[in-house]
């Protein structure tokens, strides 16, 4: 339904706390055809008999904008109903609006105006059609009644006049006409997107299908049920309503962001002090609320940092271990002042911890960007949740976000507020502690992730070639191109690792949590990947082992004959390093794998390995020799064929050190093993048991080793 000034609200999820949303879908047409285009709908508290006394005595309503504000708009509508940035930003200012607000008066002034003035010639067209009609019907009488002049019997259809069946022509035009105005006119009185199916976008068919009935039981990419990609942009009616709320979600997150005792108390939210302090709104029951705060120093440039969080593609290659998938639907706003201050967009993602154990978290959430009077930059993130297709979300973003401050010498300072309301009753139980002290999705693991990625972006960049790194790379672009080939590896085992819903996980086994999971794809024409038959397979157990320690044992070349069945014992070579960070664990490898067998060739294997404080990587694949050395000379290496597999390493939950400070992965670790597989080289073949198996032998040895390996190290240390 079209409403002209939803956006007067302030109150963020007023939207919310009203007890019927479905009275915004029956309003009846004359509440929409109101003479100014100002007018606000207010829920008013019942009177006298009618009022429940179980209920408040007033409900929340809309506010207005001024009289003052709406005669100026009015006035400058009458002479300019297409205000530019300044001309909006000029009018914001004297009226003390934000200039979205203005944009969105205006836009919603001319949508108003040509909805009515369609309405007007709808019914002008509807007359005209009866006209037709009925002219018709006595052109048809008429024909009945003809007899052939040749022949003394009826007239055929066909003799029928041109002017006869010129007006059939048009007559059927204007039905057309008609039938596409009025979709145009529904769609503002309240009709819902799925009274018409021709605009509700379909999943997207990506071209995975199943491979036989001998791999039925196999799952496969991209399989599932895919409500990233079949969620709609919103209404016209809707994007007032999203402006205010993006303008709310912007105030509570400053607050959240700055606010001290008795909010927060280290960095821990006082939930009984929120719920005074903000309106909750009415949310989906069961939810279970997650706040978190941190704060640091990154070494890139606030402009840099703003571009990353307002690109979806580069948000979610930034954070590819929190960010499954993430898609902008629509761009409401660009900004002003040719950069994002002002900018607003509808988004949806899926956020992960890399294990098949734990589902991801999906949300639809509007992105709003401001730049504030002290210079300082702010990105906050918040649910549409009445917009949302689907009733039963699992998981709520409340205002959450990032806000940046300027420092000398290229550095910002961020403080990133995490705040969701979630059903997290379905994750496995060796993740829970981790999940439930929010260090799986929480605001720690987001700085943590940006400032090591920071670091690498610092270090990729870089001209210079530390003397630490080994120097079978003789230039800088070969430095940097093995650096990108690294990136995409990392990015593909992130994207492939965890629960997402573009995944079809299937269980091999039913005897405990470290079940063996696998699923199929099919590689076709991509550059980047072999073609054929790719089976993925991971798991994920815990192990009573420190994360640090076991990060350090996967990622040495020296002990990797242990645990690795496929170098076949063989001695392990480093041939290139590169140190992307402060940690001497955040580095990219090429490591030559000497066969033991004179029989068999060498391997090249790319390596990153990458730790910070809420969890370490250990991601590797083996690489075509020839291809690696184009690589190294600088070449482009979007061609390199990569199937990465490798390890996520995270704390199972919040512990404390030797000396009683809380720290991070003091305790046990979650470890996930994760392997692809190139089954067959040809992608129309049909995934054998055989192959199933072999995999899950593999990973299962593999798993077995590694724990060896490390409780025998772990025992000798203590």
């Amino acid at each position: 339904m079209f409403q002209p000034n939803t956006f007067e609200s302030h109150h963020m999820f007023d939207m919310t706390r009203r007890s019927s949303e479905s009275d915004l879908g029956k309003l009846k047409e004359d509440d929409y055809e109101t003479k100014s285009g100002t007018e606000t709908m207010e829920m008013e508290a019942p009177s006298g008999d009618d009022q429940d006394p179980s209920q408040h005595p007033k409900r929340k309503r809309y506010h207005r904008h001024t009289q003052r504000q709406i005669q100026e708009m009015e006035a400058f509508f009458k002479e300019c109903p297409h205000p530019d940035d300044k001309q909006r930003k000029e009018l914001s200012r004297e009226l003390g609006l934000e200039p979205l607000q203005v944009k969105f008066w205006f836009q919603n002034k001319r949508t108003q105006m040509k909805a009515q003035h369609e309405r007007h010639e709808n019914q002008i067209l509807k007359a005209e059609n009866q006209k037709l009609r009925a002219e018709n019907n006595r052109y048809k009488e008429a024909l009945g009644n003809a007899t052939c002049p040749n022949c003394g019997g009826p007239a055929a259809l066909g003799e029928m006049s041109f002017d006869e069946q010129h007006l059939r022509i048009e007559n059927a035009r204007l039905r057309e006409e008609i039938d596409r105005i009025s979709g145009i006119a529904a769609k503002y009185v309240g009709k819902p997107l799925s009274s018409f199916p021709h605009l509700t976008p379909r999943s997207l068919d990506l071209g995975f299908t199943n491979l036989g009935t001998q791999s039925g039981f196999v799952g496969e990419m991209y399989g599932g049920c895919d409500l990233i990609r079949s969620i709609s942009g919103p209404s016209e009616a809707d994007k007032p309503m999203i402006v205010e709320l993006a303008v709310a979600a912007m105030e509570e997150f400053l607050r959240m962001a700055q606010a001290g005792d008795p909010l927060w108390t280290d960095q821990v939210l006082n939930e009984d002090e929120y719920l005074i302090t903000f309106p909750r709104g009415i949310g989906p029951l069961g939810l279970r609320s997650e706040a978190s705060r941190e704060s640091t120093v990154v070494i890139m440039n606030h402009v840099n940092l703003v571009e990353i969080l307002m690109d979806v593609n580069q948000w979610s290659s930034v954070f590819c271990g929190i960010v499954s998938r993430a898609m902008t639907i629509e761009v409401l706003s660009t900004g002003v002042a040719g950069n994002y201050n002002g900018a607003l967009q509808v988004m949806t993602a899926e956020f992960q911890v890399p294990s098949p154990l734990v589902p991801t978290r999906e949300n639809y959430f509007v992105r709003y960007c401001k730049q504030h009077s002290d210079g300082t930059w702010a990105v906050v993130d918040v649910s549409l949740d009445n917009l949302r297709p689907s009733p039963t979300s699992k998981c709520r973003r409340r205002p959450s976000g990032c806000l940046i401050q300027e420092l000398p010498n290229g550095y910002s300072k961020v403080i990133w507020v995490e705040h969701v309301e979630v059903d997290d009753r379905s994750v496995h139980n060796i993740y829970k502690p981790l999940v439930n002290s929010g260090l799986a999705f929480g605001a720690k693991r987001w700085v943590a992730t940006l400032d090591r990625q920071c670091e690498r972006l610092a270090s990729s960049m870089a001209n210079n070639i530390p003397a630490g790194d080994l120097c079978v790379i003789t230039s800088p672009e070969g430095r940097k191109s093995m650096l990108k080939l690294a990136e995409r590896m990392v990015t593909s085992f992130c994207t492939g690792v965890g629960a997402s819903t573009a995944h079809a996980w299937t269980t091999l086994s039913a005897t405990g949590s470290d079940d063996v999971r696998v699923m199929t794809r099919k590689s076709m024409d991509d550059p980047g990947r072999p073609p054929g038959i790719v089976l993925s397979a991971a798991t994920s157990f815990w192990i009573p082992v420190p994360p640090r320690r076991i990060f350090d044992f996967l990622r040495d070349e020296n002990s990797r004959s242990e645990w690795d069945i496929l170098s076949n014992g063989g001695l392990v070579q480093e041939m290139a390093h590169i140190a992307n960070g402060r940690d001497p664990g955040n580095c990219v490898s090429l490591l030559r794998v000497n066969s033991a067998n004179s029989s068999q060739s060498n391997m090249l294997v790319l390596q990153e390995s990458c730790t910070d404080s809420t969890g370490s990587y250990v991601i590797y694949a083996p690489v075509d020799i020839v291809a690696m050395n184009m690589v190294l000379s600088g070449g482009d290496p979007d061609y390199v064929a990569l199937l990465p597999s490798g390890f996520a390493i995270l704390p199972d939950g919040p512990g404390f050190n030797g000396g009683g400070i809380l720290e991070v992965g003091s305790g046990g670790s979650l470890l996930t093993v994760a392997f692809q597989i190139l089954v067959d080289s040809v992608p129309t073949a049909k995934l054998s048991l055989g192959s199933v198996a072999t995999v899950n032998s593999l990973i299962k040895c593999t798993v077995e080793r590694i724990k060896a390996a490390v409780m025998t190290d772990n025992a000798s240390c203590r």
